[in-house]
């Protein structure tokens, strides 16, 4: 047996990865654990939680691998200082501190962390080796064509690979400062929001505007060959120099400075997004045929925080420069934990691939799981009021209760790896219902109102429902409503901006998004058991196989990971259910937690 621990840490979502004899056995971010959103410190717990999850003790680990170089980033860091200074110094000074304690020093640190007893392996991949190896290897493909797109890694921003078996081998890459991860973030940041965790407000804000900036984008941001090749015009940027993302430049060609956060959006917004979204999507297009030409492959992986822009995703596909695509679940940085586990099995060990059917992430549940009699211990001492319900009956009461539009906590099973909740820490409600969007985002979610929610949908009837021919189980394909189960030709009645969100546009109109698309996730009986089961139920009752699936954590918490932060959100927020395994829980049944109110007005919503 070889057991293999992969890392992330120390710049954004640290997490673990523990892989044996080439199996992946537990996968979880570390703020999960730690209740820090996006918390890049040592993974100490996550990494307890994959060494408990296979019963192994840390000197028993054959390798602990590493998801990029310190060394060369560090390289990166200083030879950008030296090409800008002596602007940048008060940023590099900030970050030298940060070297010099910690992430020079990674190898120390990983053989103190991981315990004086252990002897095995320390091994470091690069950072987008890592991101291509999270997209191929758990592929359900013999050969593809890889492609990897975030802000930066060590040099690389983009790159472009070629699987087959067990081997892996990049082919080009775009090199900082040239980033289009960078760009998109430099939108986020000017509109307002926040930069590696803004990102999805920003494509969700992007139907609701017009792209009237695309040709300013062109002419003075970036230029983009046929390619997809693309460079940035640095002079308008401050990410080389500065600790903002941009400068002048933006607010001389785009008409004033950037929103500040937590002030109300304008038409100005809206069409930023539009309009860099439109620019990212057409970047990615040409780089995935260019990815396809110079591979000779038309199946292709993605991976890299780009990889989450799930309107790019299923541009790509429409595009029809593939024949099809898997996107690793965790594109982002955590899923460089596992690719980097997963290379050194491929690439140190040298041992065979054999691809799944499906895929191999587990339906992406790789995560913690808590039977019954542990739910009930750690909810009774809160005073929680609980009704065990039969595995037969659970399906058709959950079903009911969705029906008749109440918000349901969904707590199933093994929590999912990756930012997505994929119906095991989940809120589920009724998508036919015309006010159960507004409700979600201003009640339960504490969120913008324009923030769409998603459908999960059962696999072998999403082409009934959407223009999508294929499953998407990790819900990062978009793709739009069919025809018929629109309502109208042009529902906004001439409504411009978020008064748009007046319009009701489908029959499922909770998530049907103002441009009439939606962010698709298929439910099947492997993968999610239980809840397709809710699902099947649900159509039985009302003809209608879509339900609102959107993740179980409230306004700048990460996603709940154990029972009793599941029902501290179903306390906090306006759910009227909470379903834990097979335990179920009505809202007016609980004691009133103290607090609840408070909290709850401190977002103006009472």
């Amino acid at each position: 047996m070889t057991s293999i621990l992969g890392i992330s840490a120390y710049y954004h979502d640290s997490a673990a990865c523990l892989v044996i004899d080439g199996e992946i056995i537990a996968a979880a971010q570390e703020e999960r654990f730690s209740r820090v959103k996006h918390d890049e410190r040592w993974p100490a717990q996550a990494i307890a939680y994959c060494l408990k999850e296979a019963g192994l003790r840390p000197e028993a680990l054959d390798a602990v691998v590493f998801y990029e170089k310190p060394l060369i980033k560090f390289d990166r860091i200083l030879e950008t200082f030296l090409a800008e200074a002596p602007r940048g110094l008060k940023m590099f000074m900030r970050g030298l501190q940060l070297w010099s304690t910690q992430r020079l020093h990674i190898a120390a640190e990983i053989q103190r962390r991981i315990g004086e007893e252990w002897r095995g392996k320390l091994l470091f991949t690069e950072h987008h080796q890592s991101h291509a190896a999270s997209a191929f290897y758990p592929s359900p493909f013999e050969e593809a064509a890889i492609l990897t797109i975030d802000g930066v890694g060590e040099w690389a921003t983009t790159t472009i690979a070629h699987g087959k078996g067990r081997e892996l081998k990049i082919l080009k890459e775009i090199h900082f400062p040239h980033s289009l991860g960078l760009l998109y973030s430099a939108f986020t940041y000017f509109c307002g929001f926040r930069v590696n965790s803004g990102e999805y407000k920003l494509m969700g804000l992007a139907p609701y505007g017009e792209p009237r900036y695309v040709d300013l984008i062109h002419e003075h941001l970036i230029t983009v060959g046929e390619d997809g090749a693309f460079r940035l015009n640095l002079k308008n940027f401050r990410y080389t120099r500065g600790d903002t993302m941009t400068g002048e430049g933006f607010i001389r060609l785009f008409g004033g400075p950037p929103r500040r956060p937590e002030t109300p959006i304008t038409q100005r917004e809206m069409d930023l997004a539009a309009s860099v979204q439109q620019v990212t999507e057409e970047i990615m297009v040409k780089l995935a045929a260019t990815a396809v030409r110079e591979t000779g492959c038309r199946k292709l992986c993605l991976a890299g925080g780009v990889g989450l822009n799930c309107v790019g995703n299923g541009r790509i596909l429409r595009a029809g420069v593939v024949d099809d695509l898997w996107i690793q679940p965790a594109a982002g940085d955590a899923g460089g934990a596992l690719g980097a586990a997963l290379d050194v099995w491929h690439n140190f060990y040298l041992k065979p691939r054999t691809p799944r059917a499906g895929d191999a992430m587990r339906g992406s549940r790789l995560g913690p799981r808590w039977r019954d009699e542990e739910i009930a211990e750690r909810l009774r001492p809160r005073g929680a009021v609980m009704h065990w319900t039969a595995p037969e009956e659970l399906p058709d009461r959950v079903a009911e209760l969705i029906e008749r539009e109440n918000v349901i906590g969904w707590f199933q099973g093994r929590m999912e790896f990756g930012p997505r909740a994929l119906g095991s820490r989940s809120i589920l409600g009724d998508a036919r219902s015309p006010r159960m969007q507004s409700v979600m985002n201003l009640k339960i979610k504490f969120r913008e109102s324009f923030r769409p929610f998603a459908p999960c949908v059962l696999a072998e009837r999403v082409s009934d429902w959407f223009e999508l021919d294929r499953e998407s189980p990790y819900m990062l394909l978009v793709a739009p409503v069919l025809e018929k189960h629109r309502l109208a030709p042009d529902a906004s009645g001439g409504l411009r901006g978020l008064d748009r969100l007046k319009a009701r546009r489908s029959t499922v109109p909770a998530i049907t998004h103002v441009d009439y698309s939606a962010r698709i996730q298929t439910v099947d009986a492997e993968r999610h058991g239980v809840l397709y089961d809710v699902m099947k139920a649900f159509e039985r009752r009302t003809g209608c196989p879509v339900i609102i699936n959107t993740s179980f954590n409230i306004r700048g918490e990460p996603i709940v990971c154990r029972p009793e932060e599941a029902y501290r959100c179903f306390m906090l927020t306006d759910m009227d259910a909470l379903v834990l395994g097979h335990w179920v829980l009505l809202k007016h049944e609980q004691p009133p937690m103290e607090g609840a109110e408070e909290y709850r007005r401190q977002f103006k919503l009472d």
